[in-house]
């Protein structure tokens, strides 16, 4: 855990540098509003000697510059929060986008590392808390350093002891501040964790409710979401009363110095000549008490934004456990040292060789030595039980996933030094459960080329055998389906996801257990379109269903992430 903060720790300061620059104009104009602060405590206590000694033309100009100051300042503020919403919207919109895309080039090995409530909760609400750490805490952290430093020397000009008492004081807040930071660290990044929880929780409840209902465990599974709600309020709570105790620290060093330099300046009063004298201190005393609020506005400001570095933390912790690094086979292939390549896309052959790859240690080799050529046009079934390594053979070719040790070809070319949207190009997939957008068939059809034509869109639903339902639709191809297929039969969603690869026409098809939990009849019609599907194209298929044959091509048996004897030797043959 604490190599994880420090590697936080680390992560924040690097995009507090790129805060900063991006925050630049927020912090200018915050200055340029201390500096406009102590025109107008200038002129404030101008205006007071002035009424004092009865003298009408420094009123005027007091009262002038002291308005005209107002009204710049409150112009400057206004431009300030618009620059430092800006840096705050500028950041999120970065790291969203690059986390984003590296959890899409990492693919769909990630969900062997989290639920996808947490990766997505990452992505959005993670990224969400940072808003405040680059609009707010970036300039805030800049100000409490120099704004403080201004108004001491406005105030040291004016009277130094006076000036002493304003950086003893201020120097207190930080201290209290420090201790109380510490706490609401701890706090606010378990009151992240608990959220994450809860979002997770929710979502697998969501999706499974039905098996809730059919079990009968409506009530119990309500418990257990009042009880998670429960345990975000209580740390939430905890939160706020670390603010509240930052906060009374911060008011106490306010009253202190306050009343200090009032009893300082006061005694000097006293002490001074009647007449210009008294009047030119009385005015001294008002701009040295006008300063102890701007003395201490950015420190507030700062003790207000120490919460959301709190929140940077947490999130940070989040983002630097996403896999990369030493997870190497968790991500989409780092740019080789040579220059990378596309690949013709007209016919593929398809090597693997003395090809390793490990998930977990303890649960041994996902794949072990596999070796096999497959030539261009030619199909390949792998068949074997489950967790035999087919899926994970489909993963590498998808690119999802880079071998520990071996080479794996795609028309004689490495695949690590294939860019990843020629990859994208010349591979089609259809998985076992395909994925459907709540949307109407034709744009999750569309989905696979969106620029297609709507004669090649109709071609698509035609070789897919999709007229037969479709008729049957209400709207046909406008019909609108749910999230996941709702509303279809599971051949329904496996035709939907047939026309897609026609419609893509991809040279190299791949196949994972396509026709998995369908009923014989429904199989064996996927499987007559998917022999319309391979034709011309290369393919590889994992499956164990006893109608695999009906693709006719060479078949491979796998087990505990090797391929058979007899088969390897055919396979490299």
């Amino acid at each position: 855990m604490d190599a994880r903060k420090k590697a936080a720790t680390a992560w924040l300061r690097q995009q507090s540098a790129i805060g900063r620059r991006a925050a630049s104009g927020a912090i200018l104009f915050n200055i340029a509003g201390t500096l406009l602060a102590i025109v107008q405590a200038a002129a404030a206590a101008d205006l007071l000697r002035a009424l004092i000694v009865h003298d009408g033309q420094p009123v005027m100009l007091a009262a002038i510059v002291f308005a005209v100051a107002a009204t710049a300042r409150a112009l400057v503020t206004a431009a300030a929060d618009s620059a430092a919403f800006a840096a705050g919207a500028a950041g999120r919109r970065r790291l969203r986008s690059e986390t984003l895309g590296r959890l899409l080039s990492i693919g769909p090995s990630l969900l062997r590392q989290g639920h996808s409530a947490h990766f997505a909760g990452i992505v959005v609400d993670r990224i969400e808390a940072l808003d405040g750490f680059f609009a707010r805490w970036v300039p805030a952290a800049q100000m409490a350093l120099i704004g403080p430093i201004l108004v001491v020397i406005a105030a040291t000009i004016a009277d130094p002891v006076a000036a002493l008492i304003l950086a003893a004081c201020g120097i207190f807040v930080p201290v209290a501040q420090a201790a109380a930071g510490i706490g609401a660290a701890i706090a606010t990044r378990s009151q992240l964790q608990a959220m994450m929880r809860l979002e997770s929780r929710f979502l697998d409840r969501i999706r499974g409710i039905g098996t809730i209902v059919l079990a009968g465990r409506t009530a119990d599974e309500a418990a257990a979401l009042r009880r998670s709600a429960d345990e975000l309020r209580q740390r939430t709570m905890r939160v706020l009363r670390m603010a509240f105790l930052s906060s009374a620290a911060l008011d106490c060093a306010a009253a202190v110095a306050l009343i200090g330099i009032a009893i300082q300046q006061g005694d000097l009063i006293l002490h001074a000549a009647p007449g210009a004298a008294m009047a030119a201190q009385s005015g001294r005393a008002l701009f040295l008490l006008l300063l102890v609020p701007e003395m201490f506005a950015p420190l507030r400001a700062f003790a207000l934004a120490y919460q959301d570095r709190g929140h940077g933390v947490a999130a940070a912790e989040a983002l630097i456990a996403l896999p990369a690094g030493e997870h190497d086979h968790l991500q989409m292939a780092e740019p080789p040292s040579a220059a990378p390549v596309t690949v013709a896309a007209h016919g593929i052959s398809v090597a693997f060789e003395d090809v390793h790859l490990t998930w977990d240690k303890a649960r041994g080799p996902a794949l072990d030595g596999v070796s096999f050529r497959l030539p261009a046009g030619g199909v390949l079934v792998l068949a074997g039980p489950s967790g035999a390594g087919k899926s994970t053979v489909i993963e590498v070719l998808l690119g999802f996933v880079r071998p520990d040790s071996g080479r794996v070809q795609l028309n004689g070319m490495d695949i690590a030094s294939i860019v990843p949207q020629a990859l994208s190009r010349l591979t089609a997939w259809i998985g076992q459960k395909p994925v459907i957008f709540a949307a109407s068939i034709r744009d999750n059809i569309r989905f696979a080329r969106p620029e297609a034509s709507a004669s090649e869109l109709a071609e698509a639903v035609r070789l897919a055998s999709m007229e037969g339902f479709l008729a049957d639709l209400p709207e046909g191809l406008d019909t609108m389906v749910g999230e996941g297929g709702f509303g279809l039969s599971g051949g329904q969603v496996q035709r939907i996801a047939i026309a897609r690869a026609f419609l893509k026409n991809a040279p190299l098809l791949l196949l994972d257990e396509p026709t998995a939990h369908l009923d014989p009849a429904t199989e064996a019609e996927v499987f007559e379109s998917l022999k319309h599907l391979a034709i011309g194209r290369t393919v590889i298929m994992a499956s164990h269903s006893a109608q695999a044959h009906m693709l006719t091509g060479r078949r491979m048996n796998m087990a505990a992430g090797r391929l058979l004897a007899g088969d390897q030797q055919r396979g490299v043959a």
